[in-house]
């Protein structure tokens, strides 16, 4: 099983890896396809902050993946689509499919997508997790995606990924300075 998951906050890199891993086999015979949540409406296809590009089919789930005869299959912005896509990846590895995801590991209350639960639990050959400029105290530590409504912190809970159509901004952010939902003291950890 050749799975590879790139996860981390906005402004990570995450698409520049894509790229990286993925962009070489257009001047390669390994046959290959990318795809791209409908729901992303930023970019046409696979975009770094700094340069490079992957065309992508754009799809509202990962189903006609599985009719695509090809080596290697790229998805991007992986915590836009659900449970049955995992469900599609798994089927993929199981008929020897070279797979690479890239998605945000954790939603905008700071829990893990659960298309991420489901990828990690697919035991993958290499995780890659990257970390952002933090865009408020601007140390190299962000680990957390900030969903800002109005500049103000969006905390309402919601399923899934929020659309990326201009509706929020987003800002990468550290441990400290992402602002979470209150939540409830719990046991103190024994030490």
């Amino acid at each position: 099983m050749d799975l590879t998951v790139i996860l981390g906050p906005m402004k990570s890199g995450k698409s520049l890896e894509l790229i990286s891993l993925l962009s070489p086999l257009r001047h390669s015979n390994v046959t290959h396809a990318v795809y791209q949540s409908s729901r992303h409406g930023r970019d046409d296809g696979v975009v770094s902050r700094v340069g490079g590009v992957l065309e992508t089919r754009k799809v509202n789930d990962l189903s006609s993946a599985l009719d695509d005869d090809v080596e290697v299959v790229g998805v991007d912005e992986v915590h836009m689509f659900g449970a049955d896509d995992v469900a599609v990846v798994a089927a993929l590895l199981e008929r020897g499919t070279r797979v690479v995801v890239a998605g945000l590991d954790l939603d905008h209350l700071g829990r893990l997508f659960e298309p991420v639960i489901g990828l990690l639990e697919l035991g993958p050959a290499k995780v890659v997790h990257r970390r952002a400029v933090c865009d408020c105290c601007r140390r190299f530590n962000a680990t957390h995606t900030q969903v800002l409504h109005h500049g103000e912190p969006y905390l309402a809970d919601s399923t899934g990924a929020l659309p990326d159509d201009g509706t929020y901004t987003y800002e990468a952010r550290c441990r400290s300075c992402f602002v979470g939902p209150v939540r409830a003291p719990g046991p103190t950890p024994m030490g």
